[in-house]
């Protein structure tokens, strides 16, 4: 594993985090805690010390997941979360964003993570209007101030525009979460600059294009009702997935899982602190880790950290 400094918070994470939707049911898999733990086990033994979850994950179920996997060794992981939603049922929520449903997310999902602060807090995909809210932008200060939260970060809604990105030091934000991969590249123009500049930790989230850069998929690939993918046209789909077997094609080297080069490919990019994959079994959190190690060349940047 490599690790990296996330931005100005001086936090040395895993370059390979984990990403922790699925324990919440959204990716058609039930986990029970003991498949947790075993996967929990895999992620330390790889140098894994990132996490990334949410309040919405589940009704805060994941970060009870997670809680329960590193009750015996808390300080050793980087454990992130957010607030803005509450979970009603399967991709059912609504947004929650006042300061005072923001003091109430935290203190669930404190309890749920089983400890006393987290290591970054992030806002979950808030409209700009919400997030210029000077008395929310307080509140998580406060927060900081009291220690229940060490740093603040703010995970971008989309892609749409550096609004908020640009008002990161009024709010305090040391890290930001964007949407970043191969087939989406906008945060290199909208977010990349002014996050080396002002010294901020990125977190690149949804690095395999939900799915789509893992390899597994082609032009015409059907996916079952109530997969994330499901709702896109028919057209979008082929288009991604016609993009993907060029990539495949013209930029991954022989014999290297097109999931790991992915991984790596963000990794290659100077402003990014870490990604931040899903995984559905312990061969996925070991395959993801792997990336860590792997040596590409991006003919955009060449001298990309080491």
């Amino acid at each position: 594993m490599k690790y990296r400094r996330l931005g100005k918070t001086n936090l040395r994470v895993s370059v390979i985090g984990m990403g922790t939707w699925q324990f919440g049911g959204e990716w058609g898999k039930s986990f029970t805690q003991a498949e947790v733990d075993q996967m929990f086990d895999a992620a330390r033994e790889h140098g894994i010390n990132l996490i990334d979850t949410a309040e919405c994950y589940g009704p805060h179920s994941s970060e009870a997941f997670i809680g329960n996997a590193i009750a015996r060794d808390r300080e050793k992981w980087i454990v992130c979360t957010k607030f803005g939603h509450v979970y009603h049922g399967h991709l059912d929520r609504t947004d929650e964003r006042s300061p005072q449903d923001a003091i109430k997310q935290l203190e669930e999902s404190l309890k749920a993570l089983k400890t006393d602060y987290v290591d970054l807090l992030q806002y979950h995909s808030l409209a700009d209007h919400e997030f210029d809210n000077p008395e929310l932008q307080q509140t998580l200060i406060h927060l900081k101030e009291q220690g229940k939260i060490r740093h603040i970060g703010n995970s971008v809604r989309g892609n749409a525009d550096a609004h908020q990105t640009l008002q990161s030091e009024k709010a305090q934000v040391e890290v930001l979460q964007v949407i970043y991969n191969r087939l989406d590249r906008r945060p290199e123009q909208r977010d990349f600059p002014y996050a080396i500049e002002h010294d901020l930790g990125v977190l690149a989230r949804v690095p395999l294009a939900s799915g789509f850069l893992s390899g597994k998929y082609k032009p015409g690939a059907q996916f079952k009702q109530g997969d994330v993918r499901a709702g896109q046209k028919r057209e979008e789909l082929d288009r991604k997935l016609r993009e993907v077997e060029k990539i495949a094609r013209e930029e991954v080297p022989p014999g290297v899982p097109m999931a790991q080069w992915a991984l790596a490919w963000c990794l290659q990019h100077p402003a990014v602190s870490a990604v931040i994959p899903g995984c559905k079994d312990v061969q996925q959190v070991i395959s993801n880790a792997d990336a860590a190690g792997l040596q590409i060349v991006r003919d955009d940047h060449p001298q990309a950290w080491k």
